[in-house]
């Protein structure tokens, strides 16, 4: 019988600030060697360095291919391939890898392993280390608890996707940009300038909306999700319209309240802006 791959946790894991994809796969955590290299490097070409690891160390280059698998792992453009491992063969590159950081990250490697373990026994973990990780980085509780349900809201969505054909990183990026669009009139690409978010900085879109912009964002996946399974879709072409119908909902109900408070619903406010975050968490309840 086929393993079911366990779904990426809800949140990358940090190490010094640096976010590290990870997916369970066969029963253990596998982690992104590219984002494991940049962290212990800080090389501004990742491939590059991989690559000439590879030719320093013949004996690294010539077992490459048999603990390293390319594996599906969400990023904020969709489902991606990246080259992954499991602790052992991370801790195999490391060797190749001189840097003062190795010890301490092994050690912390160790730790997110059990950790997982720790999750999967109680599943409730995963959620309370992810609301752990936005207080540490000074988001309101109330806003918190949004972001956590439109976590699971969007990944209803994607399980949906993934069951009636999309498969690959773009598709995915395609349909969420639908819901975006007909929301909030915007791309995902367009909503990060206005933001002035950088992508190849990490910064993620959801990670930087107010309030009502996760609960539009939600209710236009929610939205998506019921048209979805109620007209049993398949196929990318039928998706995208359910995507545009499930946005243009919740993009009526941003225009009613823009109508209704005199204000946009869409800010240029993020949450690297300090007053931003004040504001979000004074209108928090203690």
């Amino acid at each position: 019988m086929k393993k079911k791959q366990i779904k990426n946790d809800i949140h990358p894991t940090i190490f010094e600030e640096k976010e590290v994809r990870r997916v369970w796969h066969d029963e253990q955590w596998h982690f992104a060697i590219n984002d494991i290299v940049e962290v212990l490097t800080k090389t501004p070409n990742v491939s590059d360095y991989i690559k000439k690891m590879r030719l320093r160390d013949p004996e690294l280059g010539k077992g490459w291919g048999q603990f390293v698998t390319p594996l599906s792992i969400e990023t904020k453009g969709g489902l991606q391939k990246l080259n992954c491992s499991n602790l052992r063969g991370i801790f195999r590159i490391i060797q190749s890898i001189p840097s003062p950081k190795a010890e301490p990250f092994k050690q912390w490697l160790a730790r997110v392993g059990q950790e997982r373990i720790e999750e999967i026994q109680n599943p409730e973990l995963a959620v309370t280390r992810a609301k752990e990780i936005y207080d540490k980085k000074g988001y309101p509780k109330e806003w918190v608890d949004k972001r956590m349900r439109g976590i699971a809201v969007r990944n209803t969505l994607t399980d949906e996707w993934k069951e009636r054909g999309v498969s690959k990183g773009f598709e995915y990026a395609i349909l969420t940009d639908e819901i975006y669009k007909a929301t909030f009139d915007k791309s995902a690409k367009e909503y990060m300038d206005y933001k002035n978010l950088d992508k190849k900085a990490g910064d993620n879109l959801r990670d930087h909306m107010g309030d009502i912009e996760l609960i539009l964002t939600m209710l236009g996946e929610a939205t998506t999700t019921k048209i979805t399974t109620e007209e049993n879709s398949h196929g990318l072409n039928k998706l995208k319209k359910d995507a545009q119908i499930g946005g243009s909902v919740a993009g009526r109900t941003r225009k009613d309240i823009e109508i209704q408070t005199g204000k946009k619903v869409i800010s240029r406010d993020n949450f690297k802006n300090q007053k931003f975050l004040k504001e979000n968490k004074k209108n928090s309840p203690r």
